[in-house]
């Protein structure tokens, strides 16, 4: 069919295309052993990673909820993409120009591509737009606050020009289609002709955290200007404002690598600020924190379960001392435990933002804002008791009732403790008196408990590695469709196959961890070593049905095409198996690898050389050496030959 991407150059794409680099955009990836890497599954709420990607091989898999495949696989399921689109993706990052059979153009099936090329051309004409004569107010309010051309630069900041058609004329120009520019949101539709959104506005792009622009908020700057203060592209195929946080992609590598979130109010407090070297601030885009948000950062932090609470990492939130930053925190507050990091409010004095204190005070000034930060408990408990008197006997009973319900949702009893003690010294009263409200606190449950996963009262500790695998529930509901690929419509699915459903006996997890080895390490294991070894029998007939699919892929072996191949020879049930057997972590440190799989292998076939050598003393014993004395010597002939082969598997010879 015209437009279909050449096979060839899908797979070139595949083999040049590292996938821990691009599962890296979205998620912080640790080693997990063995050419295996790490992190927070993005596709379920976890609080322990079991993640895992295998560059090698090109596969992901999370042994946690079941997700799985190959580069294109996570790409279609991350941002919503189509195959052809994932795959022309990739091939733009690398710079690998892709040929189309009949030469015809790709197979368009969703307009994302376009809405972001949109996006992007849009910046591009916004920045420039900031240096013309018009753009005189956007350059004074940046002024005003401290920003300079290089810092506008380094942003993205723009201007939209004042007029109804100037960014729409411009897009149809360079090739955008009038639907093309709807979907995206940079015009709406009048009752006679399109119109521009943004008109005589600041622009500022918002990025996911690959960098591609997928909206723009934009600051009202003219009198003239009846509309909200703020404006954002409205929801589009490829922006979704719960899902995005303005400055991640320049601020995610700082909040990986020191595990520290600094969440703000705005724009301009996000450039502030990352010019004050507090470069992991972020920003919502005209909607609250909440859950969505939350997701993102904890991937982007690592932010798991750790029993070492001094390594856990650090969300501080910014709030405004008036009325809508209170509610702020509060919202903040009941979204709290979704985090294992520890959580922290910074206010900044004389209510100042962290733009105005950075423009007043310096830089100095947002860099203490921040290392001064309170604990969030702290704050929340002191925020109940400056509603009291508490030199009345009334007040501070009351304080004690208003402040127990935040300790009683300390999860962690030592700090718990402390509180309790903190409390009753801030208040004036007895400890006993604040255990009992505290005690009496917790039995009731509020609506913010019921969390779901990845809270601190249910923790969601999914196990990882082939052993704790067999005891994880496979909940991938179904066989994985080949990359590009869905099930056939109407057809009734096999039940997927999964290290989960395989038993954990020593036979099992020599098999299971043979196929490990070859799918993982084939360059540890000679071409007839790996021969010999599949040549045995295999008492699992799941593994024994993918040993059979090695079998048939075996002229890929060793090539980067390797795992693929035989995920594509298993049966359709089976290709979530193989996937899992080429992810899981090998039980061994990276400096034994080799002689881990050389072990492994010569367990298996020394194995299958026991079996054997058992069945013909069997038929010896059962043979009349008088009566058939050819078959007797054959049989003595072949134990003399196994016996040699299991010294020479064992290296005696």
């Amino acid at each position: 069919m015209a437009g279909r991407i050449r096979r060839s150059d899908i797979d070139e794409v595949r083999t040049r295309v590292n996938i821990a680099d691009v599962v890296g955009d979205y998620v912080t990836l640790k080693s997990a052993g063995v050419g295996s890497m790490k992190g927070l599954c993005p596709f379920h709420d976890e609080r322990s990673p079991s993640f895992h990607v295998r560059p090698q091989v090109g596969f992901y898999h999370c042994f946690g909820c079941g997700e799985g495949g190959d580069v294109f696989t996570f790409l279609q399921k991350m941002d919503h993409m189509t195959f052809a689109e994932s795959v022309e993706r990739l091939a733009a990052r690398i710079g690998y120009a892709l040929q189309y059979e009949d030469g015809g153009p790709a197979v368009d099936q969703g307009n994302r591509r376009r809405i972001l090329a949109a996006n992007e051309a849009a910046e591009a004409f916004f920045r420039a737009q900031l240096a013309t004569p018009e753009a005189e107010p956007a350059r004074g309010f940046l002024g005003e606050r401290g920003f300079d051309a290089i810092a506008a630069e380094r942003f993205g900041v723009g201007y939209a020009p004042n007029a109804y058609d100037a960014v729409g004329s411009h897009l149809r120009a360079k090739g955008f289609t009038a639907e093309e520019i709807l979907a995206a949101g940079l015009q709406g539709q009048g009752d006679r002709s399109p119109y521009d959104r943004f008109r005589g506005r600041l622009i500022w792009p918002i990025r996911d955290t690959t960098g591609a622009t997928l909206g723009f908020g934009a600051r009202r700057l003219l009198e003239s200007d009846k509309g909200p203060k703020y404006l954002n592209t409205p929801e589009t195929p490829v922006y979704h404002k719960a899902k995005v946080l303005y400055g991640l992609d320049l601020a995610k590598r700082d909040i990986a690598r020191g595990k520290q979130a600094v969440v703000v109010e705005g724009y301009t407090d996000v450039m502030a600020c990352h010019l004050a070297g507090v470069t992991t601030a972020v920003a919502t885009c005209g909607t609250a924190f909440g859950g969505d948000h939350i997701t993102m950062l904890r991937r982007v932090m690592g932010d798991t379960e750790n029993a070492d609470t001094m390594q856990l990492g650090e969300v501080i939130f910014t709030f405004d001392p008036d009325e809508a930053g209170q509610k702020a925190a509060s919202r903040a507050f009941a979204d709290e435990q979704r985090f294992a990091a520890q959580t922290f409010v910074a206010v900044a004095p004389d209510g100042l933002d962290p733009c105005d204190l950075r423009l007043e005070r310096g830089d100095e000034a947002v860099r203490q804002l921040v290392s001064t930060r309170r604990p969030m408990f702290e704050f929340m408990i002191r925020r109940q008791l400056d509603q009291f008197d508490l030199e009345t006997v009334e007040g501070r009973v009351a304080a004690v009732r208003a402040a127990a319900p935040v300790v009683a949702r300390i999860r962690d009893r030592a700090l718990s403790s402390g509180y309790v003690r903190q409390v009753a010294g801030w208040i004036g009263v007895d400890t006993a008196d604040v255990q009992r409200a505290v005690t009496a606190a917790s039995r009731t449950p509020s609506p913010s408990d019921a969390r779901g996963p990845g809270t601190r009262t249910a923790p969601d500790r999914a196990p990882s590695g082939p052993q704790a695998a067999a005891a994880t529930p496979d909940l991938s509901g179904g066989p994985a469709s080949r990359p590009g690929e869905s099930a056939a419509g109407g057809v009734p699915a096999a039940p997927a196959i999964g290290l989960a459903q395989l038993p954990n006996d020593p036979v099992t997890r020599l098999e299971r961890e043979l196929l490990m080895a070859l799918l993982q390490h084939p360059e540890d294991v000679p071409r007839e070593t790996a021969q010999r070894a599949l040549a045995t029998a295999f008492s699992q007939p799941a593994l024994a049905t993918v040993r059979d699919a090695l079998i048939a892929a075996f002229e890929h072996y060793g090539t980067a095409h390797w795992a693929r191949m035989v995920s594509e020879e298993a049966p359709g049930a089976f290709a979530p198996l193989v996937t899992q057997l080429a992810i899981a972590p090998l039980p061994v440190r990276d400096d034994h690898v080799a002689e881990y799989c050389a072990g492994i292998t010569t367990s298996l076939i020394e194995r299958d050389l026991l079996r054997r050598k058992a069945e013909l003393l069997g038929a010896l014993q059962r043979t009349d050496q008088a009566a058939d004395p050819t078959r007797y010597r054959d049989l003595q002939t072949q134990l003399m030959t196994i016996e040699a082969e299991r010294r020479r598997v064992r290296g005696d010879l």
